[in-house]
This record gives structure tokens, sequence and C-alpha cells, in this order.
């Protein structure tokens, strides 16, 4: 029994180009030809090209198709390898089903990071924009500190009056709203918010706090993060003390 390319490609489940593309990458055997020309194939192609199409189907690229040949260390080393990108792939699919199931939620907000749509109604643009970036950069630990603290809100008229302070504000005003903020930045969580950098590498954390800061000048104006600066060091230096006379 022989058969067409036509015929083959039919037998196999795929195109008559598939054929002759497999023919030109050396991956198919060209069959004998009848005195009329025409190409005869036999169950050997028709094998072959079912083991193709079925290493392809499983992930297998061409060009490694080609190079398995016989060898069963190399053949097991292909499948391993293919096996951990679909692991990956299976993870990052799962990651999306559950992060779709989190925005299906009745008030939930595809403008803020997973975990956030809980506060999402009291933020602004610029909040919303800054988290968004600080969840790319950061760990998970360090945005789940910053999510308890916008959770914990222990003053929302403080927190609008933050929002609303103009860049002209004055020594005064900066100052007296940095005294109010200090000692809020850590008492709305049981531990201070330390943002540590996903990057794996020392060059890739710097770019990553390097980025975050931007992101703060770019979002805030220059009277907002003056007053967060102060903020810190009053809160700093009262801990300092506080740790030097316990009492």
């Amino acid at each position: 029994m022989a058969w067409s390319t036509r015929e083959l490609a039919e037998l196999a489940g795929c195109t008559v180009k598939t054929v002759r593309y497999y023919h030109e990458i050396g991956l198919l055997d060209e069959p004998e030809r009848e005195p009329n020309g025409y190409k005869r194939y036999e169950v050997r192609h028709l094998t072959r090209l079912l083991q193709i199409k079925r290493l392809t189907a499983l992930g297998v690229p061409l060009a490694q198709v080609a190079a398995m040949g016989t060898d069963p260390d190399g053949r097991a080393s292909v499948f391993q390898a293919i096996d951990a990108e679909l692991e990956a792939t299976v993870e990052r699919l799962q990651n999306i089903r559950r992060e779709l199931a989190v925005l299906s939620q009745p008030g939930a907000s595809p403008d803020v990071p997973a975990g956030f749509s809980g506060v999402a109604e009291s933020l602004r643009d610029n909040d919303r924009a800054l988290l968004t970036i600080y969840a790319e950069l950061f760990s998970d630990e360090s945005m789940d500190a910053v999510r308890q603290t916008l959770e914990a809100r222990p003053n929302p008229a403080l927190d609008e009056e933050f929002r609303d302070l103009p860049e002209d504000a004055d020594e005064a005003t900066r100052q007296a709203l940095a005294e109010r903020i200090a000692p809020l930045i850590d008492a709305a969580t049981d531990h201070s918010v330390t943002l540590e950098p996903k990057a794996a590498t020392p060059g890739r954390a710097r770019a990553a706090l390097s980025a975050a800061g931007h992101a703060l000048q770019a979002l805030y104006n220059p009277a907002q993060l003056d007053v967060l600066r102060r903020a810190h060091l009053i809160s700093q230096a009262d801990g300092d003390a506080h740790k030097a006379d316990p009492a």
C-alpha cells in the first residue's frame, strides 16, 4: 500500500504544505517516485509523520525533534525541559485565575494590585498608580504591610489633608502636618513598612528603588514629598529616643 502526498497528509491530519516543509528541513525522508514522477509514501513515512506530529503537539520544537535521534538520555532531557516550562505555565495560569476570581467580586478594581480592592475607593489616581508600580517592584510581604497600613486608616481626615496639600504650602504648614502624620507611620501595623525589592541581584534591587523614587517624584508634589520626609525623620527620632529610654 502506498499513498500520495495528499493522501498521506490527510491520514496524518496535517497539510500537504507541512509534509513538504518537513522534507525541506530533513525531518521526513523523501519517498521514491514512480515512473510518472509522483511520490509514493509507505508505512514508514506515515509512522514518522505521526511521530513528528505527536512530538510537536507535546511542545517539542522542530529543531529539537531533528536532534533527538535515538538517544534516550537526550530525549529525556528535552521532555524534562518542556515539562518544567509547562509547570511554570500552569502556575502562571493558576495565578491569573485567582486574580480574575478576585476581580470578579463586587467592588473589585482593576486599577490596583490584587488584594487592594478593599481600599481602592479611598485612593486617588496617583495613589493607585504608585501601588501598581510598587506591586511590580517589591515583595509580596512588603505589599502586605502596605495593604495593612491602608486598611487600618487611623485618620482618614488627615489622609485627605495630605492629598490636598498644595505644592506651595508654607514651612509651618508642612511641619505641622508632618508632626501629625509621624505617630501614624508605624501605628497602623505591628511593624514598620519596609519595602524589599523582588530583584534577586543587588543591581536590580538598586534599579527598583530608583524607579520607586522616580515614581514618587512624578506622582506627588514637592510639598507632599517634603512632608513625608519630615514625618519619617520625626518617627525615626522618636523611635530612637524610645530605645534609649524605654521607661
